[in-house]
C-alpha cells in the first residue's frame, strides 16, 4: 500500500460513484479507505477523516485531471 497516494477525500459515498466507475473501467489501481465503515455508519465520516481515494503513484496526475474535469461547470458528469 506504500505505492498508493492520497488523491482526494470525500464525505459520503454518493460523491464519488461516477469517478469510481470510470477508474474501474480504465483499470486504474485504486481503493477507497474507510469506504465500508462509512457506508455502514455515515456519521463516522468526520471522525474517520472521510473516505480517502488512494491511487497508484503511476496514475496520480491522470486521476487529478479527471477530478478537475468533474469540477468544470460544463461537464454533464459533474459530481454532486
Amino acid at each position: 500500500m506504500k505505492n498508493f497516494v492520497l488523491v482526494a477525500t470525500y464525505t459520503y459515498p454518493h460523491e464519488y460513484l461516477i469517478l469510481k466507475f470510470i477508474l474501474t473501467e480504465e483499470e486504474i489501481p485504486f481503493f477507497f479507505e474507510n469506504e465500508t465503515m462509512i457506508g455502514i455508519s455515515p456519521f463516522y465520516s468526520n471522525a474517520l477523516g472521510g473516505i480517502k481515494l488512494r491511487v497508484h503513484v503511476d496514475y496520480v496526475d491522470y486521476v487529478k485531471e479527471l477530478i478537475q474535469q468533474f469540477d468544470n461547470p460544463g461537464n454533464h458528469l459533474k459530481i454532486v
